[in-house]
């Protein structure tokens, strides 16, 4: 699955995506692992609620705030990295703390989620595309 991010620190619900996704493979019943494809971006089961988010956002940055003097924000000390290298320590920690998969079960062709649960993608470093990689085992 690709998407595009349209800020540095997103919150994006990719749920009616994944469930299309999975009706779409034809598996009734089964596990669906999905899986961020980069280090500064992650994936949570959460609700999708405008104050949660904001209040999630607020969190993370206040926990691991940009710009505090993190060794990989050094830039001058890296070797070989490209011109557009981002300052960007904080939003590997974030995704460290917050995950990049989830796993979820398959019942009757859709992903078994609570009433208030969503699949959210956390951008912590965009904008940006970005890549997941959904894999369903069952039948």
């Amino acid at each position: 699955m690709r998407l595009s991010t349209g800020a540095s620190f997103e919150l994006i619900d990719i749920t009616a995506r994944v469930r299309e996704w999975v009706a779409q493979s034809g598996i009734r019943e089964g596990i669906l692992t999905l899986s961020s494809l980069h280090t500064t971006c992650g994936l949570v089961v959460n609700e999708n609620e405008k104050l949660l988010l904001e209040d999630m956002r607020n969190f993370f940055l206040a926990l691991v705030p940009p710009h505090a003097g993190y060794e990989h924000d050094k830039l001058h000390l890296r070797p070989d990295i490209p011109p557009d290298e981002p300052e960007n320590a904080h939003a590997h920690l974030i995704a460290m703390l917050a995950g990049n998969s989830e796993s979820l079960a398959i019942h009757d062709g859709a992903p078994m989620l609570g009433r208030y649960q969503s699949i959210l993608l956390l951008e912590l470093d965009g904008p940006r595309e970005r890549r997941l990689a959904l894999q369903i085992v069952g039948e």
